[in-house]
């Protein structure tokens, strides 16, 4: 397959930008670093402004304000890291996909494959599944009872929808992820455990993206729920009855317990982790390694835990940790515990 060619101008057109200098050819994209003379690179954090002088990039796409300062080819953008992204989208090679169920795949007599969907090899679809048009379902991924896959859906490989799980349109779940499975809810009886039964779903809307090896569990009764255009990183557990607000974005390894609320435009670090039954408002950032603790009702960043340090300062630093009650009580005012 011959790679795409698209002109300066024909970029500008599409996507509402301001064309700046000669008109030139762009194969491809690439960092201002390494981009050749038939590639486009952008700038958007101002860090990296001193290597646009030495760029080979035929093409930039830039703020205007640096702009003015560049003597090549250049798409003025207000914001050129939302521009370059939807240019490079052009350039992302995905397989063509034909229609239809492939040979190998098990399909129980009581789902419904659209025939404009693509189920791949070796791939399991469940009783009562609906799998729309345009879904495509990759090798070896296994959709249970009840499920529902929506249109342009994509399950790119080995991903498990395990029951009661609705996909909304245009979700992408990368391989590995397992969506559906029994939410960790326990009772002590006499000393033992005993499994809490989890009989909801979880929903997803439109224009989400799971990462691999990511975990949704089912709700206990109702459902979890994603809704549109919910971005989650890999191998993230999302706990049972958990709902998470539209565009929200979680990096990779962060966690959230069940029954957790979850606002809408939040951006979640690597690594953090939310504590059951809180709810945390719209527009909060948590930065990496975090631990909430108490529902954040106030919009703006949070962060917990203490920088990095070498070794030698942390032991000293955690020595004082530990003094720090006995310095509050001597202060004025002190003697009390805090309720």
């Amino acid at each position: 397959m011959n790679a795409p060619v698209f002109t300066a101008s024909g970029l500008a057109q599409r996507f509402g930008l301001a064309l700046r200098g000669e008109d030139r050819e762009v194969h491809g994209v690439a960092t201002l670093a390494e981009a050749g003379p038939t590639q486009l690179g952008f700038l958007a954090n101002p860090r990296y402004r001193g290597q646009l002088s030495q760029t080979r990039a035929g093409v930039v796409v830039l703020r205007a304000e640096d702009a003015e300062a560049f003597a090549g080819s250049a798409l003025v953008a207000r914001d050129p890291y939302v521009a370059f992204a939807r240019i490079a989208a052009l350039f992302e090679g995905r397989p063509a996909r034909a229609a239809g169920i492939h040979p190998s795949a098990v399909v129980d007599p009581t789902a419904h494959v659209d025939p404009a969907a693509h189920v791949g090899p070796h791939a399991s679809i469940g009783a009562r599944s609906r799998i729309a048009a345009g879904a495509v379902v990759g090798p070896g991924c296994v959709i249970g009872e009840d499920c529902e896959v929506g249109e342009d859906c994509e399950l790119q490989a080995r991903v498990t929808l395990l029951t009661r799980v609705r996909l909304g349109k245009r979700v992408r779940i990368l391989p590995g992820a397992v969506l559906g499975g029994a939410g960790f809810g326990l009772a002590m009886d006499a000393g033992h455990w005993i499994n809490v039964p989890q009989l909801g779903g979880v929903v997803v809307g439109d224009d989400c993206e799971i990462g691999a090896n990511t975990t949704i569990d089912r709700g206990a009764l109702g459902d979890t729920v994603l809704e549109e255009d919910v971005r989650l990183d890999n191998q993230i557990q999302i706990g049972h009855n958990v709902r998470i607000g539209a565009h929200t974005a979680m990096a990779g390894c962060s966690a959230v317990a069940g029954s957790a609320r979850i606002g809408r435009y939040c951006l979640i670090g690597g690594g953090a982790g939310i504590l059951g039954h809180l709810e945390v408002c719209d527009r909060v950032v948590v930065t990496a390694m975090s631990l909430v603790t108490h529902s954040i009702r106030t919009p703006g960043e949070y962060s917990s835990g203490t920088p990095l340090m070498d070794n030698r300062s942390w032991r000293k630093s955690a020595a004082r940790f530990k003094q720090l009650d006995r310095i509050a009580r001597r202060a004025p005012g002190g003697g009390k515990d805090d309720e």
